[in-house]
């Protein structure tokens, strides 16, 4: 404004002297002062189109981690600018190397020089999907967040088996990682692993609404519980309409204290979640996760595409192991309803029929 200023009094001065002149020197003094303006016209439009004018062609991503300094900032930003010696002053005079922020940010197409350079000075980022979804173990999580946030998969594993963190939300070690409900979030890039675990304990109160802590609390189950099982059931089938049958039939064996016997576990077990044929030896593995030779529920199992924790459960008094209830439909009806009914229904059975080997059956009641 200063500088406005003084060249609006330079000028005005200057018009006077003009009109004391003769017409000779009035002509070349018109000439003079033409040129100027004109100079001083053009400067400002090249300064205002530099600074001011649209400095980003498209839009793009741009990702700024807090690990990475001034040079690799610019590195990955001046590909998208035009104007790049306008946006080196201005960010010199904005102390940009020493005051950006890191985060996601989105470089939309328009944009000007102060605009971005603003953008990143005062941390304007643009929040990220974060998906959660078939994660069965903490470092698989760990992975996943790292690939989609920025912190490493070591700051993530810290965090996910950190007891005193799994305290402070109302978990322990083991526990915690049941706390995480599939679902797609938005998070900002540059979210500490802490308050990352403290928004998800946020959203883990939120789905428990008190209709389905009801729905819960007919079921005899605790909240762990119920996951666990509905993690165990998703694992077993991804059909639908199966799945509240298989959880009725967990739930029968529960009642009556009898083994789960549910494959998945096994699988968690070993941590050979590839596995496609679960083996006599492996019914045998020693670990509490083996629902074969353990009674009741494992402690935290969890699957993260677990829909999301089903409570329906079909009422129904059957006993088979889920895996035989693939069966062809009609054959359903058929399903035995007793221990007594199980064994001899195996004593009919072909193994290839439905794909079982016999070694299977006297483990499946």
């Amino acid at each position: 404004m200063q500088a406005t200023a003084n060249f609006l009094v330079s000028l005005s001065s200057t018009v006077n002297r003009f009109e004391e002149m003769g017409n000779a020197n009035k002509r070349t003094w018109l000439i003079v002062l033409c040129t100027v303006v004109a100079v001083v016209v053009a400067a400002l439009f090249v300064a205002w189109s530099q600074f001011w004018g649209n400095a980003v062609r498209a839009e793009r991503e741009l990702y700024v981690s807090s690990r990475a300094d001034y040079a690799a900032l610019t590195d990955s930003l001046m590909p998208s600018l035009r104007h790049r010696t306008a946006f080196r002053l201005y960010a010199r005079r904005l102390g940009l190397a020493e005051s950006f922020k890191p985060g996601h940010y989105v470089l939309k197409r328009g944009m000007s020089v102060i605009e971005v350079a603003r953008m990143l000075k005062l941390g304007m980022q643009t929040p990220v999907r974060v998906a959660i979804h078939n994660v069965r173990i903490p470092a698989q999580l760990a992975a996943r967040l790292a690939r989609q946030l920025d912190a490493d998969s070591t700051a993530w594993m810290e965090v996910l088996t950190s007891p005193e963190m799994a305290r402070e939300v109302g978990f322990d070690s083991v526990t915690l990682f049941s706390m995480f409900l599939p679902n797609t979030y938005e998070f900002y890039w540059t979210v500490r692993p802490e308050e990352f675990v403290r928004r998800m304990r946020r959203e883990y109160d939120r789905f428990w609404t008190p209709e389905r802590d009801a729905k819960r609390a007919r079921s005899g189950l605790s909240r762990l519980e119920v996951m666990t099982l509905a993690s165990i059931v998703a694992e077993e089938t991804r059909q639908t309409d199966e799945m509240p049958r298989i959880a009725g039939v967990y739930m029968n064996r529960l009642r009556r204290g009898m083994p789960l016997q549910a494959d998945p576990t096994v699988k968690y077990a070993l941590q050979d979640f590839g596995l496609r044929r679960i083996l006599h030896k492996h019914l045998k593995y020693q670990s509490p996760y083996n629902t074969y030779v353990n009674k009741g529920l494992p402690h935290a199992f969890a699957r993260g595409d677990r829909c999301r924790a089903r409570f329906r459960t079909a009422r129904l008094p059957l006993l088979l192991c889920p895996s035989d209830l693939r069966r062809p439909p009609q054959l359903r009806p058929h399903l035995p309803r007793t221990p007594g009914q199980c064994t001899r229904l195996q004593r009919r059975i072909e193994p290839a029929q439905y794909q079982i080997k016999f070694v299977y059956l006297p483990l499946l009641c």
